[in-house]
């Protein structure tokens, strides 16, 4: 029989299979460049800024890309040069910096429920949670899905309201065939190494609007418009050329990975499909997603065990997977002060209970997705001895 190894058989892998792993290029393409940022002595603010910078804005179709430390700052910086004032409405449904770079920009979060297919934020929810109070609406693309931007564009218009994308998973998604990254007011990305752009550490805010650029641009330079007089109060948000570099090098091997990550979910998909009980990300045709995460969701009715349970199960076969987001940010002790008894939030409540993500990267192979997509079948099989062994072992832990 063909046991999962919690129940005693022989783990699929025989190493960890991590949820990702960066695709970096190798040292030798970068260390002309790196002696080239050691020799002249300009490490931060320089020539591979520039490029890196340039590069970015033609890719996405943008006036501007500016970089800056993170996709943290990024907002921060974009919330508070758009002079921004009382509340935002912002899905729950998403990673914490989306909401915590408001609270630092003196917001206060309204949160919406999102569409439960496709993981984004529900039009209809954000236009009921619109007060007098309201300037902004954020919205996210989320693990890559393109978010609903003309209806979201259309929204905002119709009540003066600035739009800001958190487009921290946004290279290599696609909105009806062009990058994500002229739309809204700005978009704001993240370069840190989960993702297909990566620099290290960073972020990107692209935007065609000149004044926010100028101001951005002055924000991450400590407010300083140039001469030596604080337009604002600003923070270092720089990156540095390494970074630069770093990034530069990796937004050339973006497409590539997209279209493979895409490849892969289609065999996963292929795989998964027949299970009782899996469910997945709802992408508007002809948008491209960018499966900076590829996420599943459990229905633990059909599928015969919870989605905590199958990540207990998974582990034992030696693979990584991530519940993203539990808690949403909206039940996290920074942030639940802001929830009120008129916020209803069924389907972040449902995703966050049974979205799991499984490992994807942009040169996986084949038999690696084939594989996972095996060991969560073979743990299917077994729904019901695989929860009695997990229960089991809970109570043995408990005593």
């Amino acid at each position: 029989m063909n046991h999962p190894a919690i129940l005693g058989n022989t783990p699929i892998f025989t190493d960890k299979i991590h949820i990702v792993r960066p695709d970096l290029p190798a040292f030798s393409d970068l260390a002309a460049d790196a002696q080239d940022i050691l020799a002249n002595g300009m490490v931060t603010k320089g020539k591979y800024l520039r490029a890196f910078e340039e590069a970015v804005a033609e890719h996405l179709g943008a006036r501007h890309a500016i970089a800056v430390s993170s996709c943290t700052t990024g907002l921060m910086l974009t919330y508070r040069c758009l002079n921004l004032t009382g509340e935002a409405v912002v899905p729950s449904f998403t990673f914490m910096a989306t909401v915590s770079a408001l609270i630092w920009a003196g917001l206060r979060p309204v949160y919406a429920d999102v569409d439960f297919d496709t993981t984004n934020l529900n039009v209809a929810a954000a236009e009921a949670a619109i007060t007098p109070e309201t300037t902004a609406i954020v919205a996210v693309h989320n693990f890559g899905n393109p978010a609903d931007i003309d209806e979201l564009q259309a929204l905002a218009d119709s009540r003066d309201l600035k739009l800001i994308f958190d487009a921290a998973h946004g290279f290599g998604a696609l909105y009806r065939g062009k990058p994500v990254g002229a739309e809204g007011n700005a978009q704001v990305y993240s370069l840190s190494p989960t993702k297909l752009v990566i620099a290290g550490e960073g972020g990107i805010v692209a935007t065609n609007d000149d004044e926010l650029a100028e101001k951005i641009r002055w924000g991450r330079e400590y407010g300083n418009s140039g001469n030596y007089d604080s337009a604002f109060a600003g923070i270092n948000a720089r990156m540095p050329e390494f970074n630069a570099l770093m990034g530069l090098h990796s937004l050339r091997r973006l497409e590539t990975g997209a279209r493979r990550r895409n490849e892969l979910v289609e065999l996963y998909r292929e795989q998964l499909g027949a299970l009782p009980g899996v469910g997945f990300q709802t992408v508007r045709p002809g948008n491209r997603h960018s499966y900076k995460d590829f996420s599943i969701t459990i229905d633990p009715q059909a599928f015969g065990m919870n989605r905590d349970e199958l990540a207990a199960a998974l582990a034992a076969e030696n693979i990584d997977s991530r519940k993203y987001y539990e808690p949403p940010v909206h039940r996290q002790t920074a942030y639940a002060q802001f929830a009120t008894n008129q916020t209803v939030l069924d389907n972040t409540e449902t995703l966050s209970g049974q979205s799991l993500s499984l490992p994807i990267w942009s040169n996986m192979d084949a038999t690696t997705a084939l594989k996972i997509s095996h060991a969560v079948q073979r743990i299917q099989d077994f729904a019901g001895e695989v929860k009695q062994a997990i229960h089991q072992s809970t109570n043995r832990q408990a005593r």
